[in-house]
């Protein structure tokens, strides 16, 4: 178990990426190569992964992901802002960190190949070596469900959003249970080892990830910014309205737009969740804005629709 103690600044600095971290799904999707989880949920991943995956890049990655350790280098706070900010990151890894990290690896019984001990001194091949294997990888095996990733990261945001807006920061760590379990100061957390973090002012970034089952993932060296890394709830069921009577009555489209509006989405938002253009979005929300099923305001740059009470009248097939 891992317990994280929060300090009352801390509570108040608790932030929920808007989306998956580059550079940690390509990490966890090594292990999720080796213990692919429920078929149901991560089949048709695993099965595109084992064709796509090129056997250099996953031979390369999965001497450094051990079963219950990696190395924090592999995965560097600029993953938040880009793929690219990420590998120039691992690339400018200081000296002292790859020896620390690598020869915390070999504590866990990993053989140390050449290539591993030329990495823990920064050699600079190898580490580009490195970084064009997590590009790879990235590419064949996380790329190509980014945008299901997306969509399912957010309706994960949109349940947490109003966990935070019904019942405070609080209320947004209590709803990760029973994986997690708010015990104010401390949030207790489901992990193989035994650990302590505490974040004395510094908050706590939760990143929602696409690839992970079962357990958070969190840095090992609670120096660094602190992150959790938390698997979302996947969401099985894609029809969004297809066939139904109300797919009939307004079109297909308009139905999952309405359908996915249950905690509010921005354009962007509802265009990866249906699968349409931005556009075709706009056009869509406009006519069901018109006809009172959806209600529409500006928040920033972005523009949030969320469902009326008559829309959701409809949704549910209420004859009032």
């Amino acid at each position: 178990m891992l317990r994280i103690h929060f300090t009352t600044d801390d509570v108040a600095r608790v932030r929920v990426a808007a989306e998956p971290d580059p550079l940690w799904e390509t990490v966890i999707s090594v292990f999720r190569l080796r213990r692919p989880g429920p078929d149901l949920v991560f089949g048709r991943w695993h099965r595109h992964a084992l064709r796509a995956s090129r056997r250099s890049d996953v031979s390369m990655l999965a001497r450094l992901v051990h079963q219950t350790y990696f190395p924090d280098f592999l995965t560097p706070a600029e993953g938040a802002a880009s793929l690219s900010s990420a590998l120039d990151a691992v690339m400018a890894t200081p000296v002292s960190r790859l020896r620390t990290d690598m020869a915390r690896l070999a504590r866990t019984g990993t053989p140390m190949t050449p290539w591993m001990r030329q990495l823990a001194e920064g050699d600079p091949g190898t580490l580009r070596q490195l970084a064009g294997a997590l590009r790879s990888h990235h590419d064949s095996v996380v790329a190509p469900f980014g945008k299901d990733a997306q969509a399912q990261v957010d309706a994960d945001r949109g349940r947490r959003a109003r966990v935070l807006l019904d019942q405070g920061a609080e209320g947004l760590l209590n709803s990760f249970r029973p994986m997690m379990r708010w015990e104010r100061p401390v949030l207790e957390v489901d992990v193989p080892q035994h650990r302590t973090l505490h974040l004395n002012g510094r908050g706590l970034l939760l990143v929602p990830s696409y690839l992970s089952f079962g357990t958070p993932d969190v840095l090992f060296d609670p120096e660094l910014p602190p992150v959790l890394v938390y698997p979302i709830e996947h969401c099985l069921s894609r029809s969004l309205a297809t066939g139904t009577a109300l797919s009939a009555l307004i079109g297909p489209t308009r139905a999952a737009v309405l359908e996915s509006l249950a905690d509010g989405r921005t354009t962007s938002e509802l265009a990866r969740r249906v699968g349409v253009s931005r556009a075709s979005v706009s056009q869509h929300t406009a006519v069901l804005r018109d006809a009172g099923l959806l209600h529409t305001v500006r928040a920033g740059k972005a523009v949030l629709h969320s469902i009326t009470p008559l829309g959701t009248s409809l949704l549910s097939g209420d004859p009032r």
